[in-house]
Formats: C-alpha cells, sequence, structure tokens
C-alpha cells in the first residue's frame, strides 16, 4: 500500500556537537520514533557540520534497517533517514 502524501519531517539540528554525542542524539530521536519512521509518516532531516557524523550516523542508521542518504549542503551535511522501501 503505497501513500500520496509525503512524510512529516522532522528537522533535528546538531550542529557544533561532535561524535560520539552525534550519534548519540540522532539514535535517541530514531528510537523516539521508530513507529513514525517505520510507517512512513515520518522522517528525520540531520543538520551536522562535523565530518566523521556523515560515517558514523548512516553506518548505524543502516544497520538498524534505514535508509540514508547524506548530502552536502553550503557549510554542513544534511542527513535524511527514513524507512526502507
Amino acid at each position: 500500500m503505497s501513500s500520496s502524501l509525503s512524510p512529516q519531517t522532522i528537522e533535528l539540528d546538531i550542529l557544533g556537537q561532535v561524535c560520539p554525542a552525534c550519534l548519540l542524539v540522532v539514535l535517541k530521536e530514531i528510537n523516539q520514533r521508530r513507529r513514525e519512521i517505520n510507517s512512513g509518516q515520518t522522517r528525520l532531516l540531520i543538520r551536522t557540520d562535523h565530518r566523521n557524523a556523515t560515517v558514523t550516523v548512516p553506518e548505524s542508521v543502516r544497520k538498524m534497517g534505514y535508509r540514508v542518504d547524506v548530502a552536502k549542503v553550503k557549510t554542513y551535511y544534511q542527513i535524511v533517514v527514513d524507512r526502507q522501501l
């Protein structure tokens, strides 16, 4: 069953934080919103300026079964987490 509605985007601004704090903040948010993400109702948009987070966060989140996209945007990185299709 596919939905024509776009998922709600929850923005998580962790600019200025470094790992492992970045990873812990993201994992906490994912665990709190697990049902909404798994159902496709919600996706997370994370902003970070810590380059190591672009490796640790996607690696961990993929292991949890989520889809992850990373992009460089101006002076920060954007990580989008949503459900697997």
